[in-house]
């Protein structure tokens, strides 16, 4: 059943309300992938081991990203106060790639705050953002602060990559080790530039 608008507004404004800063987050990953542990329901070695594979990737993406002074100037064009909030979890390797580059983004505006919440722990506004009808992450929810009204919505992945990702479902009936692994090449190569772009469209500063 599709919830209705105002429905979705209280469900995000109680995201905002109980999410995790940035940093908070990334701690909170780095100490689960210490300690051999993971987000969500299920605590399998899988999701383990990709916790702690993206911890390592969030601190290279955290190194390397950087925003042009191009990107800088559209930044500082925008009139109204926004909420980014992401919905995701440790494990997902699509939120490791694009949280680094929401994160810069919003870092780089004081008009942009940024909250994140675990997908698993709020099903209810989970459902309310599905993609195709899928519980896909990350998924980033834009917030007017002034207006409090949804701006829109980005994720799970950039078009490049849900591409690959159709095309390999599509061959092989899922998403194979080997179509994961070329996905990752993809991130690589594109620099996050791709996400970024598409964020900039979201804001309507690109």
């Amino acid at each position: 059943m599709e919830v209705l608008q105002e429905g979705k507004l209280d469900l995000v404004r109680e995201g905002i309300a109980k999410g995790m800063d940035c940093l908070h987050y990334r701690e909170m990953v780095h100490d689960h992938a210490l300690n051999g542990k993971t987000t969500g329901e299920v605590q399998s070695e899988s999701r383990i081991n990709f916790t702690q594979l993206n911890d390592r990737r969030m601190t290279r993406w955290d190194k390397t990203f950087k925003l042009s002074e191009e990107t800088l100037l559209k930044l500082s064009r925008l009139q109204q106060e926004l909420t980014f909030l992401v919905i995701t979890e440790s494990w997902c390797g699509d939120a490791a790639a694009s949280l680094p580059v929401v994160n810069k983004i919003a870092e780089s505006s004081p008009k942009i705050a940024l909250k994140v919440v675990l997908r698993d722990e709020y099903p209810n506004l989970m459902d309310a953002f599905l993609t195709q009808g899928s519980k896909s992450i990350p998924k980033v929810i834009v917030l007017d602060n002034d207006n409090q009204t949804i701006v829109g919505e980005w994720g799970p992945r950039p078009q490049g990559a849900t591409q690959m990702v159709e095309t390999c479902k599509k061959e092989y009936g899922k998403l194979t080790d080997a179509c994961k692994q070329e996905l990752q090449v993809w991130y690589n190569k594109d620099k996050g530039e791709e996400i970024l772009t598409e964020i900039l469209q979201l804001l309507a500063l690109e």
